[in-house]
């Protein structure tokens, strides 16, 4: 199986369940509460991974408590670390606040050591990328080390996918070394300037990212599915129907992790895509980030119908 190099952050999600959010010098009663595994790119190491591939994870963790908690969720999942400590800093950490109506989620987050991954890091780790078949990153840790990561893989002839989220500002110079640039409604439009409510209006962010220099865009558009848009593909994949929305934490990692390992087993795209839709349907009906993440036979059963 060709291993897929995934750059990002790993931090401890601390979940928080309540009817509303607090207004500020305000305390409410919460509704439930969840310590777990989290940090986009942790997450998306971890659903490549459980639906069968090779991910390899580079990131920087401190020494305590929390980088023992992602040890271990790695060693589960069967992700391989390729880490580098930092005793002088702390392991990232969320606050997550969930609408239990309606599972929908508001979240901040505190990178800790992994705000210091650098382009050297990435330089360390060159052999790695470089005989990846997909190099899948973020914009949680900084963005000059996803950039450099993007540049080494791009200059060795691997699938470059970058997930832009959160929502950042990006050069033309880091689109243009992505094959796939992979945003929601959001961060679609805060790329673009494009607002993404409708399939035409997401056809037109596609096609601004690309003419920005992305390869490809496929923006997922939650509970509707996915646009591909590549300029001579134009299609819709629309989402699998699911019984009760638990959470939508987790749910794009779900998505692009998966969507990854079909990348590099040899899918096509748009099979990928599909595949990478069926984890998420399952992961937004478990509570948690990580720990909502769907076997590979789970995802099958569900392409199965």
């Amino acid at each position: 199986m060709p291993a897929i190099a995934i750059l990002g952050i790993f931090v401890a999600d601390a979940t928080f369940r309540a009817p509303r959010q607090p207004a500020m010098g305000e305390t409410i009663l919460g509704q439930g509460f969840a310590l777990g595994p989290g940090g986009k790119g942790s997450n998306q190491a971890v659903a490549a991974a459980r639906a069968g591939g090779d991910a390899r994870f580079l990131t920087r963790l401190g020494r305590d408590t929390f980088a023992d908690m992602a040890r271990k969720v790695w060693a589960e999942a069967g992700v391989t670390p390729h880490i580098i400590e930092d005793p002088d800093s702390y392991t990232g950490a969320a606050g997550i606040f969930v609408d239990p109506a309606t599972g929908e989620n508001a979240i901040i987050v505190c990178p800790g050591s992994a705000e210091n991954l650098s382009p050297a890091d990435l330089d360390a780790q060159r052999p790695l990328i470089e005989n990846a078949a997909i190099f899948l990153t973020q914009l949680e840790q900084p963005l000059a080390a996803a950039k450099h990561g993007l540049g080494i893989a791009r200059a060795a002839g691997v699938r470059t996918i970058l997930n832009p989220a959160p929502a950042a500002e990006l050069p033309g110079e880091m689109l243009a070394l992505c094959d796939i640039v992979t945003p929601n409604e959001t961060e679609a439009e805060a790329l673009t300037g494009v607002r993404v409510e409708t399939l035409d209006e997401a056809r037109a962010a596609a096609a601004a990212l690309r003419a920005r220099g992305a390869g490809a865009a496929l923006i997922t558009l939650g509970a509707r599915g996915v646009l591909y848009d590549d300029g001579t593909i134009s299609e819709y994949i629309p989402a699998f129907k699911v019984t009760q929305v638990v959470e939508t934490t987790g749910a794009g990692d779900a998505f692009n992790g998966t969507f990854a390992t079909a990348l590099a087993e040899g899918a096509d795209v748009l099979t990928a895509a599909r595949f990478g839709c069926a984890a998420a349907s399952i992961s937004v009906t478990r509570p948690g980030a990580a720990a909502s993440m769907p076997t590979r036979a789970e995802i099958d059963a569900v392409l199965a119908g």
